[in-house]
């Protein structure tokens, strides 16, 4: 397939006119509509139903659209891998991470960086990092035990333990629950994990128990400084790192013996831009960092 033809067409896709398409491409409209031709000449079918209005895909055209983007990619990753064979990771990483991840651990994973002075970060948050896989972000980081089907190259990092947790000084003013009944009794906060319901609570040695929580969101960050400010208990993903400038202790686990689950914490990477340089040096230091840390 020419490259240069699938391009025009995906612009002419995304762009839902010949004109719109040409002006972003820096193309002439009667150079643009001869690929599209040429192109549908190449696959035997109608890929673009052309109005008054402007053009629409064909169920054809839309096939093509969702995998003829994927073959850009790779095309692209490929010829930057090497431009880049045998450089010093460099350049911008688009990275996508689970909204409120909190600031201490992101200061951790980034600080490997230093390692790589010429690499440059831009952080994009998401509710659910792993829905819309993945056209415009390097890698992305997600909570899960898998990472979904399809061509990405997927890491465990760590395993995270899911509990409770609670100020000392809120537990001091309402006493400490010793039983899973006892939390009725208690405001609740709690962390909603993308395609899962926060009035549901995990037991350790299986199965859960209802909830109603007087806070529920999928922010992290949010639910940790609620529950930090005295605010209620709150279930959420602990990675052990203590909070910058907090005195150790601040925060305490509640029914650690009772409530709670691992959790994996992964890196996705789409799989044809896992060889280049910049790319392959965060997946490189990401696992043995990580472990340095004791996570």
């Amino acid at each position: 397939m020419d490259l240069e033809e699938l391009r025009a067409f995906l612009a002419v896709a995304e762009a839902g006119s010949f004109l719109a398409a040409a002006t972003s491409l820096h193309m002439p409209r009667a150079t643009l509509r001869r690929r599209i031709d040429q192109l549908e000449a190449r696959a035997g079918v109608l890929l673009v139903d052309r109005t008054r209005d402007g053009v629409s895909l064909t169920e054809a055209g839309k096939l093509l659209a969702a995998r003829g983007r994927l073959m850009v990619q790779e095309s692209n990753a490929l010829l930057q891998s090497v431009r880049e064979a045998g450089s010093e990771p460099a350049g911008v990483l688009r990275v996508l991470l689970p909204v409120g991840l909190p600031p201490h651990v992101l200061i951790h994973v980034l600080g490997i960086a230093r390692k790589h002075p010429r690499l440059a970060f831009q952080l994009h948050f998401s509710d659910d990092p792993i829905a819309g896989l993945m056209e415009s972000v390097d890698l992305a980081f997600h909570f899960g035990e898998t990472s979904p089907a399809g061509p990405w190259v997927s890491r465990e990092l760590m395993r995270i333990r899911v509990w409770l947790v609670a100020s000392r000084e809120y537990l001091a003013r309402r006493g400490t629950p010793r039983s899973v009944e006892e939390l009725s009794r208690h405001d609740l906060l709690a962390w909603e994990s993308p395609g899962e319901d926060g009035r549901s609570w995990p037991l350790l040695r299986g199965g859960t128990f209802p909830v109603s929580p007087l806070v529920t969101a999928q922010d992290i960050h949010v639910i940790r400084q609620l529950a930090l400010a005295g605010h209620g208990i709150a279930l959420l993903p602990d990675p052990g790192i203590p909070d910058e400038g907090l005195p150790e202790g601040t925060i305490v686990p509640v029914l650690p013996d009772l409530v709670g689950r691992e959790l994996g914490f992964r890196v996705v990477v789409p799989a044809v831009l896992s060889e280049i340089p910049r790319i392959k040096a965060m997946l490189d230091l990401l696992e043995p960092f990580l472990g340095k840390l004791g996570l």
